[in-house]
């Protein structure tokens, strides 16, 4: 019998080994990069992406092999990211001449990552800006280590014919770089030039094409000029205009139906940002480097201004840096700072297809610039929050950051295929297969009808495109959420083409502890604390400021807030007059409506004296646990904003108000029991009497924030008592607010916590899917539901 030794005594020192290479290997130069190193070693063998990633076969003498495995992993293209290369010996080949790189296979199981859509490179750009060049100012260059990828890519492998660019056939001399492996565009899959690939031009608002011999250059001159444009991109269309001109912005503010929300601005470049913001070390690197997110920033007070309407009512402003070629070519024309905001109406899905940008948009914008490179998924620029102190974290996770996976621990890998739907708001959806993640891109909120379309097709879109048939559905326990209707269907097998599946319900503020816990690699049980606007709770309450003992399949409430009602329900998240009003009730009772502070809420009287009347019957009055709701109420009292018109408006307001240097807090009080209930009847009944001291606001949101550290700090001191843990895992929208995030944060490591927070997964919904798919694989994997008198499972 031959065997690999007896083979490799018959070819002297020769030996072969196979490499398997997984993680974010395909669309990023890997396969050229291994014929380079094989080359520049003398080894023989072969490289090819298959559905796995990178397969290797590479054949030498022992310490050339050796090196070639460390400098694979140590040297590898600047887009990729190496989980794992294992190895196996393989026999020797007998006469083998070359190494070369063979065709892409397919498989079973699509496993190879998808590679994120990233920034133009520095390579590209000086060709870009290179009289003579053959791709001089093309607005679609690319090569191997920069450009589209997620959003033009059809399935694995990734290759040309899994693409968009399918429907633009190589011209001799850019299919000359595509077959060389010594060139940085061997096998870029979107790699093109004006003579072969996709191109621009202008239109009007009904679709007749504008004439100009260079259509960039045209709508710089309409921006300039105060002109509204839509601008097709990378992963959809922006509505563009100029940043300086209050007229012009508050022109799409009323176009776009966007009334109050904050805008992001584009500028030219990292110094053009720094004199519109205050950049630390990070941000800088981040604003500037691949991913090229939305980074939102402390205003620089001495630096350069933008239209107040861009954020009104806030100190910071959301900036970013140009990330592609189009975006370059546009500054090139000397613009300042432009409004670069989503290419929809406000809570509509992004607009992706020229046909749907002339027929939406074009009632939005005064011209229209397109190209023909289809957009297979709608990809929004991800935002980032640059933090008090210096931390950065993801607050929406799509465009440079989405489709990479989240690597999970043993508990949970080797499990089921999972689909987990998210929740109601910020919605995303997560597919768990194997010991990865994958979080998709942001959806958005789905009561809108064509954002629910859209999350449909994201569903089918990332199946398809991972090739996972999900064993198990995972939702939110609340019964009305259009992604629990959706699971349940899924689990009868109501939809067209798909059989029925077992179902996982999986409570709120569980899941969002847990997408913390897997973002953090943690298994262990830990104290949760989960703040946020709601959640649906075991008793049928909305929970929203919840400290759990928790781990991966189970939770037991050790403590919240008191109940409060929320008057008119849902209406209660929007009018803060509503939870302000139900919180005077609650301390003073019926008699509140006469108080001088009742009387100075910024609604009607008779509004008021409705939800009063409301709150003696209790009349659609649900109670509610939630700390998003208790900022809402101290906002109203500090007649900082009388309705939310976006999210967390009023909340984002009163963090601005905050005086900083103040240490002061109000009192609260804290009910023994199973759980402990924090009372916050004595901190409403002081705000009341600073307010008619005449206190500022400054110093009432100060004290507020500073009260709702103490509480929480409080209540995880408590929970430690109870439980002996001493690790606390923070998540939920409310933790967005960087007073209460920081200063808890700092509390609670002065407290010898080990504190877990969110840094690349949104601590808001938006990371709730996450949560919700490792909680079915782990109660799968541990043979189940674990249910238990105060132990749930949801």
């Amino acid at each position: 019998m031959t065997t690999v030794a007896n083979i490799q005594k018959l070819s002297g020192d020769l030996q072969r080994t196979c490499l398997f290479v997984t993680g974010q290997v395909q669309g990023v130069g890997f396969r050229p990069f291994a014929y380079r190193l094989a080359s520049e070693l003398h080894l023989t063998g072969w490289v090819l992406n298959d559905a796995r990633g990178v397969s290797i076969q590479v054949q030498g003498s022992p310490d050339r092999l050796t090196e070639f495995v460390r400098r694979l992993q140590e040297e590898s293209p600047p887009l990729a990211a190496i989980d794992r290369c294992s190895q196996l010996p393989a026999e020797v080949i007998v006469g083998e001449k070359h190494f070369e790189i063979l065709a892409s296979e397919g498989g079973e199981i699509a496993d190879a990552q998808v590679t994120v859509d990233t920034a133009t490179c520095g390579d590209c750009l000086r060709e870009m800006n290179a009289p003579g060049d053959p791709r001089y100012k093309y607005p679609f260059i690319n090569c191997t280590n920069c450009g589209p990828r997620y959003s033009i890519v059809t399935r694995i492998p990734y290759d040309r014919p899994n693409t968009t660019m399918a429907d633009f056939a190589l011209c001799p001399a850019c299919a000359s770089e595509y077959g060389d492996p010594s060139s940085r565009r061997f096998h870029a899959q979107p790699t093109a030039c004006e003579k072969c690939g996709p191109a621009v031009w202008l239109v009007d608002t009904r679709g007749q094409q504008i004439p100009s011999n260079d259509p960039i250059a045209s709508a710089a001159r309409m921006l300039q000029e105060g002109k509204i444009l839509a601008i097709k991109g990378l992963g959809g269309f922006h509505l563009v205009c100029r940043a300086d001109d209050d007229h012009v912005v508050r022109r799409l503010r009323q176009r776009k139906r966007r009334d109050a929300k904050p805008f992001a601005i584009m500028v030219a470049d990292i110094e053009q940002a720094g004199r519109l913001v205050r950049l630390t070390g990070e941000a800088r690197k981040l604003l500037s480097g691949s991913l090229r997110p939305i980074v939102i920033l402390p205003v620089n007070k001495d630096g350069d201004r933008v239209a107040a309407s861009v954020a009104q009512g806030l100190n910071t402003l959301g900036v970013m840096l140009p990330y592609a070629p189009l975006h370059h070519l546009l500054f090139q024309q000397g613009l300042g700072p432009l409004v670069m905001t989503s290419g929809n109406y406000s809570d509509e899905p992004l607009v992706k297809d020229n046909d749907s940008a002339i027929a939406h948009l074009g009632r939005i914008a005064d011209a229209l610039m397109l190209h023909n490179r289809r957009i297979e998924r709608r990809v929004d620029d991800s935002v980032v929050l640059g933090r008090d102190d210096g931390q950065l974290i993801v607050v929406r996770r799509a465009r440079g950051y989405a489709p990479q996976p989240v690597r999970l621990a043993a508990p949970v890998a080797g499990g089921p295929a999972v689909l987990a739907v998210g929740g109601e708001l910020k919605n995303t959806i997560c597919l768990l297969k194997g010991d990865h993640a994958v979080l998709s891109e942001h959806i958005g909120d789905l009561k809108d009808g064509r954002t629910y379309r859209q999350f449909i097709d994201t569903v089918s879109h990332l199946e398809a495109l991972y090739d996972v048939t999900p064993e198990l559905v995972a939702c939110d326990m609340h019964p009305h959420y259009l992604s629990t209707e959706y699971a349940v269907r899924r689990h009868h097998g109501e939809l067209a083409g798909r059989w029925a599946i077992p179902i996982a319900r999986v409570q709120h503020h569980h899941a969002h502890v847990v997408s913390c816990l897997a973002e953090n690699g943690h298994t262990a049980p830990v104290i949760g604390i989960a703040c946020d606007g709601t959640g649906h709770g075991d008793d049928g309450a909305n929970w929203g400021c919840e400290i759990f003992r928790a781990d991966l399949c189970t939770y037991e409430r050790l403590g919240h807030l008191r109940y409060l009602p929320l008057v008119g329900g849902d209406a209660a998240a929007v009018e803060t007059y509503r939870p302000a009003v139900a919180a005077l009730f609650d301390a003073f009772g019926p008699e509140c409506m006469e108080m001088d502070i009742a009387r100075k809420l910024e609604a009607a009287r008779e509004a008021v004296r409705n939800a009063v009347e409301m709150l003696s019957i209790g009349v659609n009055c649900p109670p509610s646990s939630s700390l998003g709701r208790w900022f809402d109420a101290v906002a109203a009292f500090c007649r900082i904003a009388d309705r939310n018109a976006y999210e967390a408006q009023a909340p984002a307001r009163l963090e601005v108000a905050a005086r900083q240097g103040i240490a002061d807090c109000y009192s609260y009080r804290v009910t023994a029991g199973g759980p402990f209930v924090i009372d916050l009847r004595p901190m409403v009944e002081q705000i009341v009497a600073d307010a008619d001291a005449g206190a500022d606001i400054g110093l009432i949101s100060a004290k507020f924030h500073n009260t709702a550290v103490a509480f929480l700090a409080d209540g995880a001191g408590r929970a430690r008592a109870e439980t002996g843990l001493d690790v606390v895992a923070l998540s939920g929208g409310c933790f967005i607010n960087r007073y209460l995030a920081t200063r808890l944060e700092a509390r609670l490591k002065a407290m010898s916590f080990t504190v877990l927070t969110h840094r690349q997964i949104p601590c808001n919904d938006a990371g709730v899917a996450l949560g919700q798919a490792v909680i079915a694989a782990a109660r799968r994997s541990a043979g189940g539901d674990r249910r238990g008198d105060r132990r749930h499972s949801g």
